[in-house]
């Protein structure tokens, strides 16, 4: 799985058919509209913690409306300049299926998952 990085306001635009992007920068109200709009496929959105504080209670109920995941967290190591996506490594998603069939619950995912990877709780939520 891909997550296609946005490190400023001006890429927003260019942006199509993604289902998960990370604002790698503080956007305001209008720029989460605008991803919205001009990315209509997006189901979850991700945002390092400290930028998380500043969404506003508006922004974060049309996120609800329109069943958009705002996911915290960071994508640790990836260097815009060499590519544009952060890839969730295949193995990640077949160990959440390997937990899920030893019969682990959600909650017991994100803690094993949290501790043998660096992906935020709310990223490994969204994926199981």
């Amino acid at each position: 799985m891909k997550i296609r990085v946005v490190s400023s306001k001006e890429e927003i635009p260019t942006i199509e058919n993604e289902e998960i992007v990370h604002m790698a920068f503080r956007p305001a109200n209008k720029d989460i509209l605008t991803l919205v709009q001009t990315c209509p496929g997006v189901k979850g959105i991700h945002i390092p913690t400290s930028y998380l504080k500043t969404i506003s209670k508006s922004t974060l109920m049309f996120l609800e409306m329109q069943n958009i995941a705002l996911l915290e967290g960071d994508v640790w190591g990836h260097r815009k300049d060499i590519n544009e996506y952060y890839e969730i490594k295949p193995q990640i998603i077949d160990r959440i299926e390997e937990l899920k069939t030893e019969g682990k619950s959600q909650d017991e995912i994100i803690s094993l998952l949290g501790n043998e990877t660096r992906l935020g709780k709310d990223l490994i939520g969204f994926l199981v």
